[in-house]
């Protein structure tokens, strides 16, 4: 079961770091125009490599993850995506969290523990 959880918070790791370079690429964004000269452009914003290679491999890992595990106790732990997504919001981006958020990730926190045992 801990190789699950430490597989799992990996492919949730990889998860979180795909959205977080998401939102790096859309930020480098000026404005959205159908041409042929923006499709270039994004072509070299290498925030959005980052964000393929990280899906790509959260995606083969779940993979894994489904194959040799039980759905009932993978699933759930992919919500740990949540958990990083807030770290990332606060140290990345500079947002702020307010405490009915931290509880929020406490008790996904907890469930995913409830999982585990």
């Amino acid at each position: 079961m801990i190789r699950l959880l430490l597989l799992a918070l990996l492919q949730s790791l990889l998860l979180c770091a795909g959205q977080m370079f998401m939102k790096l690429a859309l930020r480098a964004v000026d404005t959205v125009v159908w041409s042929w000269s923006f499709v270039v452009s994004q072509l070299t914003n290498w925030w959005w490599l980052a964000c393929g290679v990280s899906f790509t491999a959260a995606g083969l890992l779940w993979m894994y993850i489904l194959k040799h595990w039980s759905f009932s106790q993978a699933y759930p732990l992919s919500s740990m995506a949540y958990v990083f997504g807030m770290i990332a919001a606060m140290l990345v981006f500079h947002e702020h969290i307010a405490w009915t958020q931290w509880v929020g990730i406490l008790l996904i926190m907890a469930g995913c523990y409830l999982v585990v045992n």
